[in-house]
């Protein structure tokens, strides 16, 4: 057991008050479901360690996580202290007078101070980069650019295209919404699986358009449901395994809808073909998944984060959304086939490039080079 293991996890306090709702709840209600989710206490009487709280500041929900083991530390956002963690009667009394005064917590404290605002930001352990997080005024004119931060912020790592450059808009709308509407993460994923569900029985009648146009839909719920949860700190085991469970399982299935309804439409596959495309498929989607497995297993870090080239590789390899422009693009010219056979052909030309990738790593990590992520 390390010291740092040995250390006892503090509990969490909210000082002062703020009613200026964020995500349809008050500050001191999302301080404590951040709280919740890192399994740590919250009490208005602290007696131990405790990471004070000034809900006069909104924060990003990393910073919690980022002090928990590092007590001792404060963060400030232009000298005024936004949360600390305190070990000591002295270190609390003299961070609760200076929340209050809202001025700096004086040096007698021994308190290591981490500046919000300073451009260097901290090191996310668990996603292996360096990020700069939010530490806000919490006042009704600074909510929008408040929540746009959260939002953005629940964009943890990188993405493909379309979830980067096309829709992220619309899901925010959409999540500002459904926040305020008490809708729920997991009511989100209903919606979204009947959707999935609907644009899979389009592709096998034919029904191309209509079925793009749902699938659409259910592609941007799908990014909804996710930020809510984070947004809304309302993230669940259940919604998380049927959101990925949905994420995971129906690719396949569209694409061999798609690939039966080109019959439909006019544009059949001949056997031998129709075969080739799914088999290429199937086996390409699988391994993939587990390159990416084996990365995240020899090195602690996805694969796509490692080099620049990787993370620019994500936006376009082989997964739903970018194979969704590829049928989107030759369905135009009234060739769903090629469509289906251009996803094929696509997938084994991904797996290739991450399977190179994999080896090399190993070949670096075999040669004394650190593999690291880019963005760290």
């Amino acid at each position: 057991m390390t010291p740092k293991d040995a250390q006892p996890r503090p509990a969490v306090t909210p000082v002062g008050s703020n009613p200026t709702p964020l995500w349809g709840m008050t500050n001191e209600e999302r301080v404590r479901r951040i709280a919740a989710s890192r399994d740590l206490a919250f009490t208005d009487q602290p007696t131990g360690p405790t990471i004070l709280v000034n809900l006069r500041f909104a924060s990003d929900p990393v910073w919690i996580a980022h002090l928990t083991g590092r007590p001792g530390t404060l963060v400030s956002r232009n000298g005024v202290p936004a949360l600390a963690h305190v070990t000591n009667a002295a270190q609390r009394e003299a961070v609760l007078a200076a929340m209050q005064a809202q001025a700096p917590v004086s040096p007698e404290a021994g308190m290591d101070e981490i500046r919000a605002e300073a451009e260097e930001g901290i090191f996310n352990e668990a996603l292996r980069k360096r990020e700069q997080p939010f530490v806000e005024l919490l006042v009704p004119e600074a909510v929008p650019g408040i929540e746009r931060a959260s939002y953005t912020g629940a964009y943890k790592g990188v993405t493909d295209l379309l979830t980067k450059y096309l829709w992220p808009e619309w899901a925010f709308a959409l999540t500002r919404i459904a926040a305020r509407l008490g809708i729920t993460p997991n009511q989100v994923t209903a919606a979204g699986s009947v959707l999935c569900i609907i644009a899979t029985i389009a592709f096998w009648h034919g029904w191309f358009w209509t079925g793009l146009a749902t699938g659409l839909v259910f592609m941007v719920f799908d990014t909804v449901d996710g930020k809510l949860a984070r947004c809304t700190i309302t993230s669940s085991k259940l919604g998380n395994a049927w959101d990925h469970g949905v994420d995971l399982v129906h690719p396949p299935f569209w694409w061999w809808a798609w690939a039966a309804g080109c019959a439909d439409y006019g544009r059949p596959l001949t056997d031998q073909m129709f075969w080739l495309v799914i088999g290429t498929m199937l086996f390409g989607y699988v391994a993939q998944r587990l390159i990416e497995g084996a990365f995240i297993v020899r090195f602690g870090m996805h694969i796509h984060v490692w080099e620049r080239f990787d993370s620019w590789f994500r936006l376009i390899t082989a997964r739903r959304n970018p194979n969704m422009v590829i049928l989107f693009f030759l369905l135009l010219v009234q060739r769903p086939d090629w469509g289906i056979i251009g996803v094929a052909a696509w997938t084994a030309i991904s797996l290739v490039v991450h399977l190179v990738r994999l080896f090399q790593a190993m070949w670096a990590a075999r040669h004394g080079e650190r593999i690291t992520s880019w963005l760290a």
